[in-house]
């Protein structure tokens, strides 16, 4: 009787060796143009040699931990490992990393398919200024989740169910959530403080 009790005791305990999640991981390299196929033309702010391509771990939103690439400023590279790092340990999710280049540059492609990136040769609108992206200072988080509003635009279009910011929903950047706070600790803004405009996706080094 008392061996069957033990085995029965045994049946409720909660299984041991689960396998812990893989550290986070990071590397910095070189890129080359040939690598930036439609996000870098001659006449950009800088070339790639001032750039860096980070491969960093990160968490999905199906909860598993995934493996994403963000090109910055090399002289970002550091920060911006920094930051992820806080972000994979809070376990915040990312619903995928890729470089522009997949989407031929094309930043509403990017923000369509709700894709995290940094550097991008591309201009502010109709302005004619560079944008950050283009020096490799801005990253942009979530676009989905973290619209850009201005001037009666949401972009993406999809970011339409994420304008009411007081109902938190993962994934999203919050004035008191580790998102904004990671990049805040690094000295880098957020665009979800702007007075004219809301870019609640956008963190830059400069605040533009």
């Amino acid at each position: 009787m008392a061996k069957l009790a033990v085995g029965a005791l045994l049946l409720l305990l909660p299984a041991t060796g689960t396998a812990a999640p893989p550290q986070f991981s990071a590397t910095v390299s070189r890129i080359s143009k040939a690598e930036l196929r439609y996000s870098y033309r001659p006449g950009c702010p800088l070339g790639p040699s001032s750039l860096r391509s980070i491969r960093l771990r990160h968490w999905g939103f199906d909860g598993k931990p995934r493996t994403g690439v963000l090109v910055v400023h090399a002289a970002l590279a550091n920060e911006v490992v920094a930051v992820f790092r806080e972000l994979y340990a809070a376990r915040f999710p990312i619903r995928r990393m890729v470089g522009v280049d997949i989407y031929g540059a094309s930043d509403d492609a990017s923000m369509a398919a709700d894709n995290t990136s940094g550097f991008n040769c591309r201009r502010v609108g109709d302005s004619g200024s560079w944008s950050e992206h283009a020096y490799g200072k801005a990253i942009d988080v979530n676009p989905v989740e973290n619209p850009y509003v201005h001037g009666g635009l949401i972009e993406p279009p999809a970011g339409k169910t994420y304008l009411d910011r007081s109902r938190r929903r993962r994934g999203m950047a919050t004035r008191t959530g580790v998102l904004v706070r990671a990049f805040q600790e690094a000295g880098w803004h957020w665009g979800g403080r702007w007075q004219s405009s809301k870019d609640y996706q956008h963190f830059s080094t400069t605040g533009r």
